[in-house]
């Protein structure tokens, strides 16, 4: 049984139920007045059933109807409580942008008052109004400062981070349709949750990670330059040039390290910066493997170009940022290799649709299924890995997934453990599908 099913009580004691109390007045002195004027039993006792029968119908009506109405009142009180004590804000407006809910957190956040706000019909221009120019901007985000969408374009729930400079804010808005039971919209639901102090801990972290690389990578470069003068001596014996060459190694990985630091605090950052051109994909994965081929021949792996059939449409990449990623998957499939292994690099068009797909497929050691969902995740490797290669970051796929993702593209792993892994990400053909906060300006909706 529902509890909160209205009692009957409370249903007949409403304030609209006293029509069916005048009703019985009417009906009662009605069949008073029959009593007195009509002789006959038969008719007298007609005349009552039928009286009767229209006050239960009408009475059995009106409580239906007092019942639903109270019901839905119950609800709608219920529903303003636990909206009452969230702490995101939420806003309700119509079609027309008049707000029919706001609740306490939104007076908090945007330090208006909600008798003030509920009934007033939003307009760009109330930006210019003293106090309004916060939620004008949310409900409105064209005009706030910086705009960067988190949902595709036209598919609701629609999410975007806004930022703000007076007071400095980063809110995120989820703004979604709110229909009736046919499916018809008749108002949208902001929530706004205020990331302020989230997003000023993650800039603080970043910019620590990016102030500390940067001082590391100065003296670490000059140290791997001087290692380096020390490998082209002539006058070492081969313990000292063993013992060199080692140092040369582990300077030049840690400067891979602090690379890959200072690359990630951009990311974070959103300042990674990409500058999109025209390319010919095949063409351009020639260059990477004509730059990654010493490495695959020193370690005795073999490294081959699938090329496609036909000729692949160009694409819209960085020629800076995407060989992070191609280099990446590369050197990981010959590193973690077995001896006299290969690579295959192929590139191909996704059947169907507007991308490309390319693939770095090895004979290796293979991914344990248990730390396939874990691949991209910051500073994770699998445990056979480690055994391996001790040597490592973690961080060359979780840097590779940004790119792509920032490319529009997707990136994923298929792997057999102790039989090898393929690694494939796609490129869109269709220059519209580059996220546009990437390829330049940021979505305004």
């Amino acid at each position: 049984m529902d509890k909160r099913q209205p009692k009957f009580l409370d249903v007949v004691a409403r304030e609209g139920f006293w029509l069916v109390w005048v009703l019985l007045a009417v009906v009662m002195a009605a069949f008073v007045v029959d009593v007195i004027a009509v002789t006959s039993p038969f008719l007298l006792l007609v005349e009552g059933a039928l009286l009767a029968i229209v006050f239960i119908l009408a009475f059995v009506g009106m409580y239906h109807a007092a019942q639903t109405d109270l019901g839905a009142m119950t609800e709608r009180s219920e529903l303003a409580g636990i909206l009452g004590i969230l702490d995101d804000a939420i806003i309700v407006y119509e079609e027309g942008f008049r707000v029919i809910f706001f609740n306490p957190a939104a007076e908090r956040l945007f330090h208006l008052r909600a008798d003030d706000v509920v009934g007033h019909v939003l307009s760009p221009r109330d930006v210019e109004a003293a106090g309004w120019r916060t939620l004008v901007q949310v409900v409105f985000p064209s005009l706030a400062p910086r705009v960067v969408a988190r949902s595709k374009e036209g598919e609701y729930p629609q999410v975007a981070d806004l930022s703000f400079v007076d007071p400095q804010s980063e809110f995120r808005v989820t703004t979604a349709p709110l229909a009736n039971e046919k499916g018809v919209p008749f108002a949208f639901m902001k929530i706004v949750r205020n990331q302020t102090a989230f997003v000023e801990a993650v800039r603080s972290k970043s910019e620590f990670v990016t102030v500390a690389s940067h001082q590391l990578r100065g003296p670490v470069t000059d140290i791997t330059w001087a290692i380096q003068s020390l490998a082209t001596a002539t006058e070492l014996n081969d313990t000292d040039k063993m013992i060199v060459q080692n140092a040369l190694a582990a300077s030049q990985g840690l400067l891979r390290r602090i690379e890959d630091l200072l690359n990630i605090a951009k990311m974070e950052e959103g300042e990674f910066g990409y500058a999109f051109e025209d390319t010919d994909l095949v063409a351009f994965i020639g260059k990477v493997l004509a730059d990654v081929l010493p490495s695959a021949q020193k370690a005795g792996v073999k490294l081959y170009f699938d090329r496609p059939a036909g000729d692949l449409p160009h694409v819209m990449i960085d020629p800076k940022r995407l060989p992070l990623v191609l280099v990446n998957l590369i050197e990981n499939a010959i590193r973690y290799n077995i001896e006299n292994g290969e690579v295959i690099v192929k590139a191909d068009q996704v059947p169907g649709r507007p991308y490309v797909a390319v693939s770095v497929k090895d004979t290796g050691i293979g991914i344990p299924p248990e730390d396939m969902p874990k691949l991209f995740n910051k500073f994770y490797r699998a445990e056979n890995a480690m055994k391996l290669q001790t040597e490592g970051s973690g961080l060359g796929l979780y840097i590779a997934r940004g790119i792509v993702k920032a490319h529009g593209g997707e990136i994923w792993a298929e792997s057999e453990l102790n039989r090898g892994t393929t690694m494939t990400f796609t490129l869109p053909t269709d220059p519209n599908l580059v996220p546009k906060h990437e390829a330049g300006g940021e979505y305004l909706l």
